[in-house]
């Protein structure tokens, strides 16, 4: 697995990238790893506001389909409409051009509950 500088990351194996109160979200490595080839991706439409913990959405793959989790509270400003047509971006690239969400935290001080890349790779092996 590696490691992006400045990722945080969650138990339900989800990256989430700070930019001040806005973040993108994506799935993590691992995650992809387990998922299998990504075939369809169900995300939540602009202006859906959500706690830490909802669920984002759904990803299937060949293997299964699974519900994506929020690593923080707040709003979605955007998604990543390539996956769409696209969904295969998300194993090609999970940490870059497959992220899935752009969010504005409501609180950015949870950021700080979440993992860095050392703690999350001792939870994940």
């Amino acid at each position: 697995m590696s490691s992006q500088r400045g990722l945080k990351y969650s138990k339900e194996h989800q990256w989430l990238a700070l930019e001040g109160k806005e973040a993108l979200v994506g799935l993590t490595e691992f995650a992809v790893g387990q998922l299998g080839d990504i075939v369809f991706v169900d995300l939540p439409a602009p202006g859906t506001a959500f706690r830490a913990g909802d669920v984002l959405g759904t990803v299937e793959s060949t293997k299964t389909s699974s519900d994506i989790f929020y690593p923080v509270s707040g709003r979605v400003i955007g998604v990543n409409e390539a996956l769409n047509d696209t969904p295969e971006l998300i194993n090609q690239d999970p940490c870059g051009k497959g992220w899935l969400v752009r969010i504005e935290c409501s609180d950015v001080n949870e950021v700080g509950s979440l993992m860095d890349a050392d703690a999350y790779k001792a939870v994940t092996g």
